[in-house]
């Protein structure tokens, strides 16, 4: 399936990276986090489409960062 001679593949990509680079505009950090972690998700689903390990880990991890910042890191400090 294509879109503008564009497979759907791709355009997951380049939403990605939309994602991605309008989560560094944000100046709170929070909002930052959540935008990016939308971002890296849709850059998972990518990378496990293209069967790219190296990006689906890494995004991943990521992802998981973000979780504890957003999350586990912010309990901690209101104790």
């Amino acid at each position: 399936m294509e879109l503008f001679g564009i497979s759907y593949v791709e355009w997951i990509g380049y939403l990605a990276s939309l994602v991605l680079l309008l989560s560094f505009l944000m100046r709170n950090i929070t909002t930052l986090r959540y935008i990016n972690s939308l971002g890296c998700l849709l850059f998972v689903i990518y990378g496990f489409l293209l069967d790219s390990w190296p990006i689906t880990i890494t995004n991943g991890a990521i992802i998981l960062i973000n979780i504890y910042y957003l999350f586990i890191n912010r309990k901690n400090s209101e104790s």
